[in-house]
């Protein structure tokens, strides 16, 4: 099931056994016109798994990059709370607010026409209680049009999970490593080796049963994603769990190869852009300061 840009890609398709999707009956917007490609849903994703398929994710932080995943194919798009690290210049996860995470998610959402757009709740923003998760949850769709969301924790977060789908807000679950608890863990460590790989089971097991849509796994051992992946109905998404998930998803920056120095073992680079841009504006510069540019042909 390669990603496909067309309308009728096996992930955007109708899923066997259920109604085609409709227009919205309330018209969409100033023109009362409904969008021009079909969105990947969340059933969309639980059908690639029924079908032994794959699909991809990518995390977007504005219009430009989003519209190119977009039209690339790529079926989820993740507002990720590593914009704190790839986009506003912090060491960690940590310090992005509820309010940052609503505007990077709006700017996605606009550039974004068929894909699933999933923002994560930041650190700070649902932890105190299902009640708090459900506001912030409430704010990322309202404000940031976002369509789920996603949440860092176990099965402690089981009854949030629930509480959220109960709202009306679909939930991505995340295990495994979980960056905002970085200093929880101890730093950057796989984690689910050996007799822990159990508990990682329990873990995802517990919030499917919740409701979540969906079950990230981050730097776990193939197998123990396998043994996940195996247990539960849900879909599940690998960064750094091995091919047996039903998804994986890399930071646009690593995978792009805009970031430069140590990469985790789990990146692979498909461009180095960060390359690319800086011949750009070298160039660019050059041209200015020998006046070649701008040319007659850039003038009015």
């Amino acid at each position: 099931m390669a990603p496909t840009s067309t309308p009728d890609s096996a992930l955007s398709a109708s899923v066997p056994g259920t109604a085609p999707e409709l227009a919205a009956p309330y018209g969409s917007g100033a023109a009362g016109v409904g969008p021009q490609v079909a969105r990947v849903r969340t059933h969309h994703l639980q059908a690639a798994k029924a079908a032994g398929g794959k699909f991809a994710m990518l995390t977007a932080y504005d219009q430009y990059t989003a519209q190119i995943f977009d039209e690339a194919g790529t079926e989820v798009l993740l507002v990720g709370d590593s914009a704190s690290n790839n986009v506003l210049g912090n060491e960690t996860s940590l310090p992005i607010t509820l309010e940052e995470m609503i505007i990077f998610s709006r700017a996605v959402t606009a550039g974004a026409k068929r894909a699933l757009v999933v923002a994560d709740l930041p650190f700070g923003s649902y932890e105190q209680s299902p009640q708090q998760a459900v506001a912030s949850s409430v704010r990322l769709m309202k404000e940031g049009l976002v369509h789920a969301v996603k949440m860092e924790g176990g099965a402690y977060y089981a009854p949030t999970v629930r509480a959220l789908t109960e709202a009306g807000i679909p939930v991505m679950a995340h295990i495994g490593f979980t960056p905002q608890s970085e200093h929880v863990l101890g730093g950057y460590r796989v984690q689910g080796r050996g007799d822990l790989a159990q508990a990682l089971v329990d873990d995802a097991v517990a919030l499917a049963d919740a409701g979540a849509f969906c079950v990230l796994m981050e730097m776990v051992p193939a197998t123990a994603a396998a043994a996940v992946e195996a247990a539960v109905s849900v879909p599940t998404v690998g960064i750094g769990a091995g091919s047996s998930t039903t998804g994986q998803v890399l930071v646009w920056q690593d995978m792009a190869g805009l970031r430069t120095g140590k990469m985790a073992k789990f990146v692979k680079q498909y461009a180095q852009l960060r390359t690319i841009l800086a011949e750009a504006a070298k160039e660019y510069g050059d041209e200015v300061r020998s006046g070649i540019f701008p040319g007659q042909e850039h003038s009015f």
